[in-house]
Formats: structure tokens, sequence, C-alpha cells
């Protein structure tokens, strides 16, 4: 039987790596020891795509990348390194060449889109109060509790860069919708999951945070990934 190769979980937007935490541990149980969890500034595309590059070039073997949220852009754009051997969607961002993230949001603004606002110095953040029925309803009050106070605001501006050569084209792909998402349209989730072609596309009923609320499916996903390449 092949090697398992390395995981390595790209987090998005108001989250940081611990956002994996259910599907890490789950993995692990499935004998997925070689897991990686980027964290990223959450500053620019170019910087987050460079932090997650750096890590995946430590990698002896060949990897799997994991996007969830804005991580989908990332991993989009640093998923081009040659022991990349595929990439894994979860409610995520999957841009084409010269698309961002907020352009694509305006195509089909979300449910809970007007409770994001910058502060005075240009980092975007989601309301305390409307945390939990905007990124997580799916979630305990008290897990929601945590990740709005704990959550990772990225810079306003990160939302506008584009991507340059989308990793999708060239390399295998998976797609989870959450049919429940708040933070990105479903919609535009099963259109960017539509045109990427991938070698399978799953629907939760879920929030945004599927990784979270859903982290058995969401690792029966990124296991069926991991088995095909």
């Amino acid at each position: 039987m092949a090697a398992k190769p390395t995981i390595v979980l790209v987090h998005g937007f108001w989250g940081g790596a611990a956002h994996w935490a259910k599907v890490i541990v789950e993995l692990n149980r499935r004998g997925y020891s070689a897991q990686h969890a980027v964290e990223n500034p959450l500053t620019s595309l170019a910087e987050d795509a460079e932090r997650t590059r750096k890590m995946v070039a430590q990698v002896d073997g060949p990897v799997l990348l994991v996007g969830h949220s804005y991580g989908g852009a990332v991993i989009t754009e640093a998923g081009d390194l040659p022991n990349v051997a595929g990439l894994v969607y979860i409610a995520a961002f999957a841009p084409d060449a010269g698309e961002s993230p907020g352009a694509i949001s305006q195509e089909q603004p979300p449910a809970a889109f007007d409770n994001i606002a910058p502060d005075s110095d240009g980092y975007l953040w989601i309301a305390q109060d409307k945390f939990r029925e905007s990124f997580c309803q799916d979630l305990t009050s008290d897990e929601a509790l945590v990740m709005a106070v704990t959550q990772k605001a990225p810079l306003g501006s990160t939302f506008g860069d584009t991507v340059t050569a989308p990793a999708w084209k060239v390399k295998p792909s998976w797609y989870q919708v959450s049919t429940e998402d708040r933070m990105i349209h479903p919609d535009n989730e099963r259109r960017m999951a539509a045109r990427m072609n991938p070698r399978k596309t799953i629907e939760l009923a879920a929030s945004h945070a599927s990784l979270a609320s859903q982290p058995g499916p969401v690792a029966d996903l990124i296991e069926t990934a991991a088995r095909d390449i």
C-alpha cells in the first residue's frame, strides 16, 4: 500500500489554524499522522500563499492541500508546487485567474455580508454578537463564543487580491459545499466547484464552519482525496 500523503491544512478569514482542531483529531484517528496546519497572516494573498508554499516545501513527499474559506484562494495560488498532489476545498473560494474573493462575493452576496465591518486600521471583523449566526450557526453557543472572541481579522485589501495561475486547472481537486453557508453564498460554492470539474463534490447541510460542525464528513472527503492520489 502506498504511503499516505502529508496533509497541509490552510485556514481562512476570521480564524486560525486551530479551526481545524476536530478534523486534525479525526484524521489522526484514521492513521493520517503527517499533518500540518498553516498559520497565515491574512495580510495579502501573496504573503499567505508564500507562507503556505514554505510549509509545503518542508515536506518530503506528496502533499494534499486542504483549504477552508479564503484558504481555498490560498491553495489555488500556492498549489503549483511539484509535490502538491491534490487540492481539497472546504466551503472555500476557488478563484479563476484574475478573480478575487471580493469580486466573487459581490456577484452573489452571502447572507451575513452586512455583519462584517472594518476597523480604523483596515482590518475586517465580524461583529461578535453576530458571529454565531453569521459563521457557525450549527455550533454550540460556547464554541461560537470562543471563535468570535479569537477571530483573526484579515486586512480588508486581501479581499481584492487576485489569483494568477489557478492550481485547480492542473491538479486533481475535490469540493465540499455548505448548503447553509452565510459567509460564501452556497450557489457561488456550487459554481466554483462545477467549473473546476472536481473528482468529487459533496454537499453538507452545514454552516460556513463545516470543518468544526461536521468534521467526520469533511474528513471523509479528505480521506477520499488522500487515497485517490
